[in-house]
This record gives structure tokens, C-alpha cells and sequence, in this order.
């Protein structure tokens, strides 16, 4: 019956449909973004993007868990780790990996100039089996600390924050969220299996490229989108030249148009 659906489906439609066939595009996305160099500036950029993904999320129904945050010194994020639960949701959201641009009038700058920031971000799926990524329990380094909230007051007296670091590779995560000890050690797993999984993904990127000549079109450190913001309103997608004028509802959380070109560039 489902086959039979399908062919009363677009082309375009039914080429999203084929596009989530890579074995972890049904799962769980974890996010974490990071802010590029430029202070308040670029850590209010991180929170921006933030608060754009969450709102996407709740567009589509899905649920979004926070995982560790550390806030900016004077405002935004200096670094974010979250979760989006959704059927496909690491699927529609893995092309958004890369180096995210902002310009505008900077409403930190008092001279009001404009300025350019930038902000990283990675997508990772949820690993629900551990022996995906072989991690030995001898491999990892398990600290505690107390959970801190902006200008260094603790939330709380006890140590329930949870510091992990993968040995081999030398990979550290972090999760203070929540106020169990047990919850952020589980989250902070989550996320650690993630990033294994990533690495291992990015060796497996790098062999294909060496073996077909070829560089991949998207990097770690590849530009793949600005929003512009002064002095026009632009969204543009670097990879697939898709763009918008409507800024504010991009921001907003109206982005199934840029995950759609991308998967559709992908599969066509």
C-alpha cells in the first residue's frame, strides 16, 4: 500500500522520500554549535541559531531536549549542546554541518557598524547502540563538577555536572543540565557516542575522496550559508544557490526550504 501511495507522490517528493536511506537518517540529531571568533558578537550569533533550530523543531512536532550550554560572558552562548527527537530528524538536518555566516548592524557596537560573525555547526545522530563505536569503558575518563549558571553562582552545592574524555581520541564532553549526576553522565554518553560515530563517518569521507580524486563538496570547515542582514535581507545557500528575502521568517524556524534543495541536490 505504501509503494502504491508513493507513485501519486511529485518526483520532487518522492526523491525526499529516497533520500533518507543512509542507515542513521531515521534517528535522533544531537546539535552543538559553537561561535567563531568575535566575541558578544559572535556568541549572540550561536544563540540566534539556536533559538532558529529549536523553533524548526517545534514547527514540526518534535521534541528538543538541552544537553549543556555555557553561556556568553555578556550575552549569547559560547557553546551549545542539544537534542531534537523526530522521526527523520537527523536525516533533515545532517547537510546542516558546516560554517554559518551573519552580517549586520551589530547591536553591541555603539558606533552601530556593520559586522560579520560566524558560527559552527555539527549534527550528529543519536547512537542507541554503544558497540557502534566500540568504546571500552577502560577508555574513558569520568569527572565531576558543580553545575554553574552565568556570572559563576553555582546552581547547585552538589557536583551533579559531568565531564567525560575518550582517551584514544582524546574527545571531551560535557553535560551539566540536568540536576541527577546519573541524567547528565547518560547524556553526556549520548553525546560522546555521537561524536565516535562522526569521527569514524569523516575517516570513511576522507578514504572515499583519496580513492574517487575527488574533494567532497561539504567540509568541517566549509561556508555553506549567510544571512544578510544590512544592508538587504538575504538567506542564501552557498552549495545549492537557494535564497530568500525573508530573513525574519528563516530565523524564525522556516527553514524546510534549504534542507529540502540540499537533499534534493543530493539525490538528484
Amino acid at each position: 500500500m505504501e509503494k502504491a501511495n508513493l507513485l501519486l507522490k511529485k518526483p520532487d517528493e518522492l526523491k525526499l522520500f529516497y533520500s533518507f536511506s543512509d542507515s542513521h537518517d531515521k534517528s535522533n540529531a544531537i546539535i552543538s554549535i559553537h561561535p567563531g571568533a568575535g566575541g558578544t558578537e559572535s556568541c549572540d550569533w550561536a544563540s540566534m541559531l539556536f533559538r532558529m533550530y529549536i523553533r524548526w523543531a517545534e514547527i514540526r512536532g518534535y521534541k528538543t531536549k538541552l544537553l549543556d550550554m555555557l553561556p556568553g560572558e555578556e550575552a549569547g552562548i559560547k557553546s551549545v549542546v542539544f537534542l531534537i527527537e523526530g522521526k527523520n530528524a537527523y536525516g533533515w538536518l545532517k547537510k546542516e554541518r558546516g560554517i554559518h555566516r551573519l552580517v549586520r548592524i551589530s547591536p553591541f557596537d555603539a558606533n552601530k557598524r556593520r559586522h560579520t560573525s560566524f558560527a559552527s555547526i555539527f549534527v550528529m545522530p543519536e547512537i542507541i547502540d554503544p558497540i557502534e563505536v566500540n568504546v571500552k569503558e577502560e577508555d574513558l575518563k569520568i569527572e565531576t563538577f558543580r553545575a554553574s549558571a552565568p556570572g559563576g553562582q553555582h546552581v547547585q552545592k552538589t557536583e551533579s555536572a559531568v565531564r567525560i574524555t575518550h582517551i584514544p581520541t582524546g574527545i571531551v564532553v560535557s553535560c551539566q543540565n540536568e540536576r541527577s549526576q546519573y541524567q547528565n553522565k547518560v547524556n553526556c554518553l549520548k553525546v560522546l557516542y555521537a561524536k565516535l560515530y562522526e569521527l569514524q563517518e569523516e575517516k570513511r569521507r576522507k578514504e572515499i575522496e583519496k580513492l574517487s580524486g575527488e574533494k567532497m563538496s561539504i567540509g568541517w570547515g566549509s561556508q555553506i550559508r549567510s544571512y544578510v542582514f544590512c544592508p538587504y535581507t538575504m538567506v542564501k545557500d552557498h552549495r545549492t544557490g537557494y535564497e530568500t528575502g525573508n530573513v525574519k521568517a528563516v530565523m524564525d524556524g522556516e527553514i524546510d526550504d534549504f534542507l529540502k534543495a540540499e537533499l534534493l541536490l543530493k539525490t538528484s
